[in-house]
């Protein structure tokens, strides 16, 4: 314990403030006197503080303790040393600045890697024309609001020479526990997007149409895009296509689930035409992987409203692919990449479907196209 008199307090005051969090107080006016430091046994100090009345002040670990009369203030040092606090708060702050900028620089990375996809297959699949107007579903989940938020970086980037109009379309299915408010306050405040939110039932349609055992998946996808249909048709000026969250993951579990329970290759097209409503319903995300996506929608932090029906279920068949998915990765890191691109890459000579040769102007029964025929000839 240390005794440190004279008239200026006010400067003891102020350092001890800097060193160990924000003491406010200082006497008023004191006869300006050179600081001196004296030591005193215990005793000494007791009755030094017996003389007067004291004020005690409690301080990020630390006793300030005036005595008026004597205009001494006595500083009771704790047992946690002050550069051990300052160099503990420095380590923390640096590692925090660090952490940031990690983030920041996967943030910018991972945005990098998934506009150059998505703008790859809008131009591959032609899927966005001057004057458009793309309606973008947005389901509360993480794919379409990362499809909503890179959407809206595309139309930045192609104003000056491919002008297009966005409106974003929620459907409220009344599920049991919603909440639409947080995605609600990131369209209108965040984003700034024009949008609709539709309120429809099919909630207790589902639950009461689907058998026991089935997946809700399918009827409920199947009620919701026939919402949006409408909406795009009746509430939507000059609506020309639709735009949906699909991912790779989510074309190449389609692929299989098809492939084991219907026996036929068929998965997700990146571009089709709705015949109900003659929509052109676009899948711009459908070569960006899920973990990509989900670690974007992470890094900002977009607003996810969890699905209170198909989460409930147990025995689903999606999740399960999802896994055989992930055990490809063990004979190689590229597994899903490779399938993907298989999906884009088919050699019907080495197919066995008939009709797909013949489409392709091969002999149906040898594979043999009429290229081949025509280069005997000339040799």
């Amino acid at each position: 314990m240390s005794i440190l008199s004279s008239g200026s307090i006010a400067l003891l005051v102020w350092i001890s403030a800097c060193i160990h969090g924000c003491l406010a107080w200082a006497p008023a006016s004191q006869p300006s006197r050179p600081w001196r430091s004296t030591r005193h046994t215990s005793s000494s100090l007791s009755s030094r503080s017996s003389q007067s009345t004291s004020t005690t002040i409690m301080r990020n670990r630390m006793t300030y303790q005036f005595n008026p009369s004597t205009h001494e203030v006595l500083l009771h040092a704790a047992s946690l040393d002050s550069a051990a606090v300052i160099n503990a708060t420095a380590d923390s702050t640096a590692k925090q600045t660090k952490d940031d900028s990690i983030d920041a620089t996967r943030l910018r990375k991972l945005q990098g890697k998934l506009l150059k996809s998505m703008r790859q297959v809008c131009k591959d699949y032609d899927m966005i024309q001057p004057n458009d107007h793309i309606m973008i579903c947005v389901s509360g989940g993480k794919d379409s609001a990362t499809l909503l938020y890179l959407m809206l970086l595309l139309q930045k980037q192609l104003a000056p020479t491919c002008p297009f109009q966005i409106t974003a379309v929620h459907v409220d299915q009344k599920q049991p526990g919603y909440n639409g408010k947080p995605l609600l306050e990131w369209l209108q405040q965040d984003l700034q997007v024009p949008y609709h939110i539709i309120e429809e039932d099919t909630y207790s349609v589902v639950v009461d149409k689907t058998d026991a055992g089935k997946s809700y998946c399918t009827m409920c996808s199947r009620l919701r895009r026939g919402i949006l249909y409408t909406t795009a048709q009746t509430k939507l000026t000059n609506c020309t296509k639709l735009a949906l969250g699909h991912h790779a993951d989510d074309a190449m579990e389609t692929m299989f689930l098809n492939m084991i329970h219907t026996g036929c290759m068929r998965s997700m097209p990146a571009r089709y035409t709705a015949q109900r409503a003659s929509l052109g319903v676009l899948r711009p995300l459908i070569l960006c992987l899920e973990a990509d996506i989900a670690e974007y929608a992470q890094l900002r932090q977009f607003p996810i409203l969890p699905c209170n029906l198909c989460s409930n279920q147990a025995n689903l068949q999606r999740p399960q692919i999802k896994l055989l998915l992930e055990t490809l990765l063990t004979f190689t890191p590229d597994a899903k990449k490779n399938v993907m691109n298989a999906m884009g890459d088919i050699h019907p000579s080495h197919m066995l479907d008939q009709k797909l040769r013949k489409s392709c102007g091969m002999d149906p029964i040898t594979g043999e196209s009429d290229e081949d025929d025509e280069m005997a000839e000339l040799r």
